[in-house]
């Protein structure tokens, strides 16, 4: 456990806040201890207790682990070696790796806390049950939080990285152009159960457009769970409730049932205002294919972090203004486009593909050993969403396809 500082308007020496953080995920972790290491004086504000629940199915790829600081231990709850995939619950087939580490899955709660301990272990400051009410710039150009409870805090920069609902983003005016639904259970089971399917993953290509269900094993819970397109709600749901039934995982004990929203944000939409920066969900930052949001938090926390340290070192005042501005959008808002940006417009790719011919995926991936290798590398971390669609191999296969449909992911290689 981690102990929090309670009622901390400054620093214990009594100065002002260089760098404060919203937030206490994977991205706001990340940011607060890339800019403590960077010699900030970090406030990292987290509004539940540490540590808490958070609906995700955990899955780590090779990205995020990369992303982790150095010497960190993941707490692992399964490795993953073997994949199963349907369609709709129909032509199901099992995919292994010997050599296993395809998929590593954590609780978030527990990552979330160890990612915490990461930055109060860098010299960031922790403060739980403080939610963010309004962030705006004073007079001097300070950023400055308000909380519930009516404290204000002014910093050199913040960074926000409070989720897809975030107020941070708010007022930075992030502009998402893909929302989704998703739906997930962790579904208690018995040991015979549990070993069913111990280091095995279920991925369903779902029935309606773009949407799939998984199944992640952690020990004696199951995650469960369904993602699609926002806007059809119920449709939805039945899905979500017919896989957990087709499953036969509806007789066993709910621990928790929740929903919530994934936001991808557009191409153009801005990253920062003057000193206040937003990383991971907040900035609408993940693959729009898959989903996969923990490498996208853990890289762009890192980013934010560094650049909140650089932001906190400039001058107040009108004279700044420049400076702060070429920072944020030259600065931080470059290195994102060129880190995750092209992978976001790869994936947009990859998943208007799928919405149209997801039996092609699944052909492809189960009866393709090429197909399988870049699946398995993907997983890894060997490659990415551009570095597939500009790979030979897949440029081929996806030249089989109806010509209109290889046309759009063809016509460019990033």
């Amino acid at each position: 456990m981690i102990e929090a500082a309670k009622n901390l308007s400054t620093t214990p020496d009594g100065l002002p806040w260089d760098v404060v953080v919203v937030g206490a995920g994977p991205a706001g972790s990340s940011a607060a201890r890339a800019a403590a290491q960077s010699g900030a004086r970090v406030l990292l504000l987290e509004k539940a207790e540490l540590p808490r629940y958070k609906t995700c199915g955990g899955g780590l790829i090779g990205y995020s682990r990369r992303s982790l600081p150095p010497g960190f231990e993941i707490p692992v709850r399964q490795r993953i070696d073997a994949i199963t995939f349907t369609m709709n619950g129909t032509k199901e087939r099992t995919k292994r790796e010997r050599d296993g580490d395809l998929l590593v899955l954590v609780n978030r709660a527990e990552f979330d806390l160890a990612l915490a301990k990461a930055a109060v272990d860098a010299g960031a400051v922790l403060r739980t049950g403080s939610a963010v009410a309004s962030v705006e710039h004073d007079e001097s150009g300070r950023a400055l939080l308000t909380l519930v409870d009516g404290e204000q805090l002014a910093a050199g920069a913040v960074v926000g990285a409070d989720g897809s609902a975030s107020r941070v983003a708010r007022y930075v005016g992030v502009r998402c152009e893909q929302v989704d639904l998703g739906l997930e259970a962790e579904i208690e089971v018995p040991p015979k159960v549990a070993a069913e399917w111990a280091h095995r993953v279920l991925i369903d290509w779902g029935p309606l457009p773009g949407s799939y269900g998984w199944v992640f094993p952690k020990g004696g819970v199951l995650t469960v769970g369904v993602i699609s397109a926002r806007g059809d709600g119920e449709a939805t749901r039945k899905y979500y409730r017919d896989f957990i039934e087709r499953l036969g995982l509806a007789e066993y004990p709910t621990v928790s049932d929740s929903g919530h929203l994934t936001r991808c944000r557009e191409s153009d939409s801005p990253l920062s205002r003057g000193r206040v920066l937003v990383a991971g969900d907040a900035a609408g930052l993940l693959e729009p294919w898959t989903r996969e949001g923990i490498s996208f938090a853990l890289r762009s926390g890192t980013l934010a972090g560094q650049s909140a340290a650089r932001l906190a070192e400039l001058a107040t005042g009108a004279e700044s203004f420049a400076a702060v501005e070429e920072l944020g959008d030259a600065g931080y808002a470059a290195s994102i486009e060129d880190l995750l940006g092209v992978e976001m417009r790869a994936g947009r790719k990859m998943l208007m593909l799928f919405e149209r011919h997801p039996g092609f995926f699944h052909r492809m991936v189960t009866l393709v050993p090429m197909a399988w290798r870049m699946f398995v590398d993907f997983c890894r971390g060997k490659t990415s969403p551009a570095q597939l669609i500009g790979n030979p191999v897949a440029r081929a296969l996806l030249r089989t396809l109806p010509k209109r449909a290889a046309a759009k992911v063809l016509g460019s290689g990033n």
